[in-house]
């Protein structure tokens, strides 16, 4: 049995080695032991991931400093 893992906002984790079939037909391979496959198609190396999914800007928290300030209290 594989074992799949889910990466919220992130690639899917799979025990390898893997075959991937791709949507035009092809298929790739992997022996890794581990392989991440893109969720988000913005990986350079798509199926495989490259961390691309990390590059996108995050919300920021009401907590956390915009650029050009500082924390609550701070006095800059």
């Amino acid at each position: 049995m594989r074992r799949v893992t889910l990466e919220q906002g992130g690639p899917v984790l799979v025990e390898g080695p893997v075959e991937v079939r791709l949507d035009d037909g092809r298929t790739v391979t992997s022996d890794r032991f581990m392989v991440a496959l893109c969720t988000c198609r913005r990986s350079r190396t798509y199926p495989w991931c490259d961390t691309s999914h990390r590059r996108r800007s995050r919300p920021a928290s009401d907590d956390a400093p915009r650029p050009g300030e500082g924390r609550r209290g701070d006095s800059r």
